[in-house]
C-alpha cells in the first residue's frame, strides 16, 4: 500500500512544482503562485496516474517493490508529474484567459 500512495505524493508535489514553472514561464496564462501550484497539483496527479498506468499496465507486478527504491518508477513520476502539472496549469490559464474576455 506504500508505494502507490507515495507516488501519488511525488507526483502531487512534482505537478505542483511543474505548474508554478510553467506558471512563471507563461505570464499571459498565470493565476498567481497558489493558482499555478494547485492547478499543477492536480494535473501532476492526474497525469501521473495515467502515465503509470500505460507505462506500467495495470496487472503488471512492482519489480522494484521488493528492492525498496525503484529509480525508474521515481523519475517516471516526477517527469509525468511535473510535465502534466505545467500542460493543465497552461491549459486552465488560458480557459481562464478567454473566460475573462467574453
Amino acid at each position: 500500500m506504500e508505494g502507490p500512495i507515495v507516488d501519488l505524493i511525488v507526483q502531487l508535489i512534482a505537478g505542483a512544482l511543474g505548474g508554478t514553472a510553467a506558471g512563471a514561464a507563461l505570464k499571459d496564462l498565470s493565476m498567481g503562485k497558489a493558482g499555478d501550484a494547485i492547478s499543477g497539483a492536480v494535473g501532476g496527479g492526474i497525469v501521473g496516474q495515467i502515465l503509470a498506468a500505460v507505462l506500467t499496465g495495470a496487472g503488471a507486478p512492482d519489480a522494484g517493490a521488493a528492492a525498496g527504491l525503484d529509480l525508474g518508477a521515481l523519475i517516471q513520476n516526477v517527469v509525468g508529474g511535473g510535465v502534466g502539472g505545467a500542460i493543465v496549469t497552461a491549459i486552465v490559464g488560458a480557459i481562464r484567459n478567454a473566460m475573462m474576455k467574453s
